[in-house]
């Protein structure tokens, strides 16, 4: 867990900055896009422009809902109908109480597996789920699994919980306190992580033991998705296996750390071109740190060959200086833009707070490796902003290790934020000049409405882009740079996790123009169990690589999870409403064509 010392930056002058975590790491998994369908256009063909090109309509029931058999339909039919009703959305927890309460548990459990539990869930354990997996991929559809147990607390719990959870004695007695980025530092308002969440599950530390207990629990879940197919996932969310302050204080450190160029940069004249753009001039940054504290020479910074011949430094050549850290205890500093000077942002960490980080470094890695064995690839989910820097560093760690030949680790970017493409674009160049092959899950975001309430109430620049159509751009900028570099390089890999049938139009439109085959298995789709059928099996059937997120996990415990997916079905289910149409002219053409008992292949 030890590397190198940066030579500069202490407490006087720039001596001991940064410092380390490690190099061995693992992680993974992300909800995919379930917030919006399209809304903007009407379903049709692809264009044509040339023989070689890829059409699919997704108009086409028959092909869409050939998986399932007509009670499948009308429990598509009932499920989204309900989920259309505000009153029964808004009280889903209490009428679920109310209902089991009154049928008993056994019978309330039967019901949820014949309605919500059975259209969005694929069972209790690693066996059940078995028959569903096998069906979908006689279709050519694929599956993400994931673990979809979470604690069902109350608010009040949820954040005690998470407060108890966000804070070191070493933040008590820190010399750099007073100058915190206060949208690093857990608040009690928003204490309660799930709150405001769509369709990712939310996990809050307990202690070790429990995290020690998830990580099997994962590793259970590599194996079955091994077991299930020759090209599984596995997802798998950061914060279930450590404490969360770790990835908050980490985050605060790659942020500021990251701003701190922006700040160079701007004294340069700069600021105003794309990061990748902003070469820094060696001598004029030399003396502009200087001017803050800095000594020595700034080559011996870069003496391990990463400082450009030209003598620029760009933002890959700074971020690598937090690669070379020395022990995660000493003394961590970072700039201070208000006053322009270093100073110190933590103390040392106790001997057990220390243990707590090593031990979720550890807990990635052997995750990673497990899924190595088993042939299966791990999904990191995004999550929180305040989480996310740390989550991603940590990811781009397990991805220079294990994805040298092939794509094992996927990151997830949410576009939905203003640094989305900085972030892509930062990742992809990184992946070219080290040589290992980047792989990415592009979602819109599941944090959305909890990221804009904290802003707000804290007191710090609102993270999200202004509004939906600003994603949606966000995201085909993203999507597009990904591809072209997958036509240049063949070494880059995408999910294109997204209910939003424009994007996936989208998408295939640049892979003809680039020549991007389905076979070449570069572009992935992923959509959600229980959703948008008419566009995942259409497109696996045109040859495709397609994936379904699958939940699983007993009816109890996935309960929290389930509530919060009949919130999200009420936004989609009250836009165009294509989906239950879809479904609607299925069905009808079944009972006119004699199809009424169609039974899927298996």
């Amino acid at each position: 867990f030890l590397r190198k010392t940066i030579p500069v930056f202490t407490a006087a002058t720039l001596d001991n900055n940064i410092r380390s975590l490690t190099h061995s790491v693992g992680n993974a998994y992300h909800t995919l896009d379930p917030t919006k369908t399209n809304q903007d256009h009407v379903y049709g063909r692809e264009d044509v422009s040339s023989s070689n090109n890829i059409s699919i309509d997704f108009e086409q029931t028959k092909d869409a809902y050939q998986s399932k058999d007509t009670l499948e339909l009308l429990r598509s039919l009932f499920v989204f109908k309900l989920c259309s009703y505000d009153i029964l959305v808004d009280r889903n927890k209490e009428i679920m109480d109310l209902s089991r309460t009154f049928l008993g548990q056994k019978m309330f459990e039967q019901f949820m597996k014949m309605t919500f539990y059975g259209q969005f869930v694929a069972g209790e354990d690693h066996e059940s789920i078995r028959p569903l997996i096998q069906k979908n991929r006689a279709y050519g559809v694929g599956a993400v699994l994931d673990y979809s147990v979470e604690e069902d607390l109350s608010q009040e719990e949820a954040e005690r919980k998470e407060m108890e959870s966000g804070t070191f004695a070493s933040d008590e007695e820190s010399p750099g306190a007073d100058h915190r980025d206060m949208g690093f530092i857990a608040h009690g308002r928003f204490g309660d992580v799930s709150e405001g969440v769509t369709s990712a599950p939310t996990y809050f530390y307990a202690d070790e033991t429990k995290c020690d207990q998830r990580m099997e629990t994962f590793m259970k879940c590599i194996k079955a998705a091994g077991g299930s197919s020759e090209d599984g996932f596995s997802a798998i969310k950061m914060t279930a296996l450590g404490r969360p302050q770790f990835l908050l204080q980490f985050s605060e450190v790659l942020v500021k750390w990251r701003r701190f160029f922006s700040f160079l940069a701007a004294k340069q004249g700069k600021d105003d071109v794309e990061v990748l753009e902003q070469k820094l001039d060696q001598e004029r940054l030399q003396a502009c740190l200087a001017s803050l504290g800095a000594e020595g020479n700034i080559q011996g910074w870069f003496s391990d060959g990463r400082l450009h011949l030209s003598g620029v430094v760009d933002v890959l050549d700074w971020n690598g200086l937090i690669d070379d850290r020395t022990k995660t205890s000493d003394l961590l500093l970072v700039p201070n833009l208000q006053t322009g000077r270093l100073e110190p942002l933590l103390s040392k960490f106790t001997a057990e707070e220390e243990g707590q980080m090593k031990r979720i470094l550890q807990r990635m890695d052997v995750l990673a490796k497990h899924a190595v064995e088993h042939g299966v690839r791990l999904m990191v989910d995004a999550e929180q902003t305040y989480f996310q820097p740390a989550i991603s560093w940590l990811t781009v760690e397990m991805q220079r290790i294990f994805n040298r030949d092939q794509a094992v680790i996927f990151n997830t970017y949410q576009c939905y934020l203003k640094e989305a493409f900085d972030n892509v674009s930062v990742d992809v160049e990184l992946s070219r000049r080290e040589g290992w092959c980047f792989a990415a899950k592009l979602v819109r975001g599941a944090y959305m409405h909890q990221e804009r309430s904290r802003a707000a109430e804290i007191g710090y620049e609102d993270p999200i882009n202004p509004d939906y159509q600003s994603t949606h751009r966000m995201y085909h900028r993203c999507l597009d740079y990904v591809l072209k570099e997958i036509e240049l390089n063949k070494k880059e890999n995408v999910m294109v996790a997204s209910h939003n049938l424009d994007t996936v139009k989208h998408t295939l439109k640049r892979m003809n123009e680039m020549g991007l085959a389905p076979a070449d298995k570069k572009v992935y789709f992923g959509q959600l169990l229980g959703m948008c059928d008419q566009i995942s099996f259409p497109l696996a059937q045109a040859g495709f690589p397609v994936y379904k997120y699958v939940p699983y996990g007993p009816v109890n415990e996935v309960m929290p999870y389930l509530s919060r997916r009949a919130q999200e079905n009420r936004g989609v289910m009250k836009g165009v409403q294509i989906e239950r149409d879809l479904l609607w002219k299925e069905l009808v053409r079944r009972l006119t064509s004699g199809e009424v008992f169609h039974t899927p292949a298996l």
